[in-house]
Protein backbone atom coordinates (compact mmCIF):
# COMPACT_ATOMS: atom_id res chain seq x y z
CA UNK A 1 0.00 0.00 0.00
CA UNK A 2 1.32 3.37 -0.82
CA UNK A 3 0.98 6.27 1.45
CA UNK A 4 0.28 9.66 0.14
CA UNK A 5 1.96 12.80 1.37
CA UNK A 6 -0.20 14.92 3.59
CA UNK A 7 1.01 18.40 4.48
CA UNK A 8 -1.18 18.46 7.55
CA UNK A 9 0.26 15.16 8.81
CA UNK A 10 3.82 16.42 8.18
CA UNK A 11 3.11 19.62 10.14
CA UNK A 12 1.60 17.63 13.01
CA UNK A 13 4.59 15.30 13.08
CA UNK A 14 7.03 18.25 13.04
CA UNK A 15 5.10 19.93 15.86
CA UNK A 16 5.14 16.75 17.93
CA UNK A 17 8.89 16.27 17.37
CA UNK A 18 9.53 19.92 18.31
CA UNK A 19 7.55 19.50 21.56
CA UNK A 20 9.52 16.36 22.43
CA UNK A 21 12.79 18.15 21.74
CA UNK A 22 11.71 21.18 23.81
CA UNK A 23 10.79 18.90 26.74
CA UNK A 24 14.15 17.13 26.51
CA UNK A 25 15.92 20.51 26.38
CA UNK A 26 14.01 21.72 29.44
CA UNK A 27 14.94 18.61 31.33
CA UNK A 28 18.61 19.17 30.48
CA UNK A 29 20.02 21.19 33.39
CA UNK A 30 23.43 22.75 33.09
CA UNK A 31 25.23 22.68 36.43
CA UNK A 32 26.56 26.23 36.77
CA UNK A 33 27.82 25.93 40.32
CA UNK A 34 31.53 26.56 40.72
CA UNK A 35 33.21 23.78 42.66
CA UNK A 36 34.52 24.80 46.10
CA UNK A 37 38.08 23.79 45.17
CA UNK A 38 38.03 26.16 42.18
CA UNK A 39 36.67 29.00 44.31
CA UNK A 40 39.29 28.36 46.99
CA UNK A 41 42.05 28.33 44.36
CA UNK A 42 40.78 31.56 42.82
CA UNK A 43 40.61 33.24 46.23
CA UNK A 44 44.10 32.03 47.11
CA UNK A 45 45.44 33.31 43.79
CA UNK A 46 43.83 36.71 44.30
CA UNK A 47 45.23 36.94 47.84
CA UNK A 48 48.72 35.93 46.69
CA UNK A 49 48.55 38.46 43.85
CA UNK A 50 47.47 41.19 46.28
CA UNK A 51 50.31 40.31 48.67
CA UNK A 52 52.83 40.28 45.81
CA UNK A 53 51.53 43.65 44.64
CA UNK A 54 51.84 45.09 48.16
CA UNK A 55 55.39 43.76 48.54
CA UNK A 56 56.30 45.13 45.12
CA UNK A 57 54.73 48.49 45.92
CA UNK A 58 56.53 48.66 49.26
CA UNK A 59 59.84 47.70 47.63
CA UNK A 60 59.36 50.37 44.96
CA UNK A 61 58.58 53.03 47.58
CA UNK A 62 61.66 52.00 49.60
CA UNK A 63 63.80 52.15 46.45
CA UNK A 64 62.49 55.60 45.57
CA UNK A 65 63.20 56.75 49.13
CA UNK A 66 66.76 55.36 48.90
CA UNK A 67 67.30 57.17 45.60
CA UNK A 68 66.00 60.42 47.08
CA UNK A 69 68.39 60.08 50.04
CA UNK A 70 71.20 59.30 47.63
CA UNK A 71 70.42 62.36 45.49
CA UNK A 72 70.25 64.52 48.63
CA UNK A 73 73.65 63.22 49.73
CA UNK A 74 75.05 63.86 46.24
CA UNK A 75 73.74 67.43 46.31
CA UNK A 76 75.18 68.05 49.76
CA UNK A 77 78.43 66.46 48.61
CA UNK A 78 78.59 68.71 45.57
CA UNK A 79 78.07 71.74 47.82
CA UNK A 80 80.80 70.57 50.21
CA UNK A 81 83.14 69.90 47.27
CA UNK A 82 82.54 73.37 45.82
CA UNK A 83 83.13 74.96 49.22
CA UNK A 84 86.35 73.00 49.60
CA UNK A 85 87.56 74.16 46.18
CA UNK A 86 86.74 77.78 47.06
CA UNK A 87 88.55 77.42 50.39
CA UNK A 88 91.64 75.94 48.72
CA UNK A 89 91.58 78.66 46.07
CA UNK A 90 91.40 81.36 48.75
CA UNK A 91 94.28 79.80 50.69
CA UNK A 92 96.40 79.57 47.54
CA UNK A 93 95.55 83.13 46.56
CA UNK A 94 96.47 84.35 50.06
CA UNK A 95 99.81 82.52 49.73
CA UNK A 96 100.47 84.28 46.44
CA UNK A 97 99.65 87.66 48.00
CA UNK A 98 101.96 86.85 50.92
CA UNK A 99 104.70 86.05 48.40
CA UNK A 100 104.06 89.31 46.54
CA UNK A 101 104.27 91.25 49.83
CA UNK A 102 107.54 89.51 50.68
CA UNK A 103 108.93 90.13 47.21
CA UNK A 104 108.01 93.81 47.47
CA UNK A 105 110.13 94.06 50.62
CA UNK A 106 113.12 92.22 49.15
CA UNK A 107 116.37 94.19 49.13
CA UNK A 108 118.18 92.43 46.30
CA UNK A 109 117.86 89.85 43.51
CA UNK A 110 119.30 87.02 45.62
CA UNK A 111 116.59 87.57 48.26
CA UNK A 112 113.88 87.55 45.53
CA UNK A 113 115.18 84.24 44.14
CA UNK A 114 115.35 82.76 47.65
CA UNK A 115 111.76 83.88 48.45
CA UNK A 116 110.43 82.42 45.19
CA UNK A 117 112.29 79.12 45.67
CA UNK A 118 110.98 78.76 49.23
CA UNK A 119 107.47 79.59 48.04
CA UNK A 120 107.60 76.96 45.29
CA UNK A 121 108.90 74.27 47.69
CA UNK A 122 106.12 75.10 50.18
CA UNK A 123 103.47 75.08 47.43
CA UNK A 124 104.43 71.54 46.36
CA UNK A 125 103.76 70.37 49.92
CA UNK A 126 100.57 72.47 50.08
CA UNK A 127 99.30 71.03 46.78
CA UNK A 128 100.01 67.47 47.99
CA UNK A 129 98.10 68.21 51.20
CA UNK A 130 95.24 69.80 49.27
CA UNK A 131 95.07 66.80 46.95
CA UNK A 132 94.73 64.57 50.04
CA UNK A 133 91.93 66.79 51.36
CA UNK A 134 90.09 66.56 48.03
CA UNK A 135 90.63 62.80 47.82
CA UNK A 136 89.27 62.31 51.37
CA UNK A 137 86.28 64.52 50.65
CA UNK A 138 85.43 62.79 47.36
CA UNK A 139 85.69 59.38 49.09
CA UNK A 140 83.29 60.59 51.78
CA UNK A 141 80.90 62.01 49.18
CA UNK A 142 80.95 58.75 47.23
CA UNK A 143 80.31 56.72 50.39
CA UNK A 144 77.52 59.04 51.57
CA UNK A 145 75.91 59.01 48.12
CA UNK A 146 75.99 55.24 47.64
CA UNK A 147 75.14 54.26 51.25
CA UNK A 148 71.34 54.61 50.92
CA UNK A 149 71.34 52.49 47.77
CA UNK A 150 73.65 49.86 49.29
CA UNK A 151 71.44 49.67 52.38
CA UNK A 152 68.32 49.29 50.25
CA UNK A 153 69.87 46.53 48.15
CA UNK A 154 70.94 44.71 51.33
CA UNK A 155 67.43 45.02 52.82
CA UNK A 156 65.91 43.80 49.55
CA UNK A 157 68.23 40.79 49.39
CA UNK A 158 67.52 39.96 53.05
CA UNK A 159 63.79 40.23 52.33
CA UNK A 160 64.11 37.89 49.35
CA UNK A 161 66.08 35.37 51.44
CA UNK A 162 63.33 35.40 54.09
CA UNK A 163 60.54 34.90 51.55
Amino acid sequence: MSETFSPQAAADLARENFRKAAKEFESFKLDTTVPESVRALAEKTVNQSREAYERGKDALEESIDALERSFDAAGQGATAFNRKLIDLGQRNLNSVFDLAKSLAGAKNLAEIVELQSAFIRRQFDVFASQASEIRALTSKIAADTTEPIKSQVTRSLDSIKKA
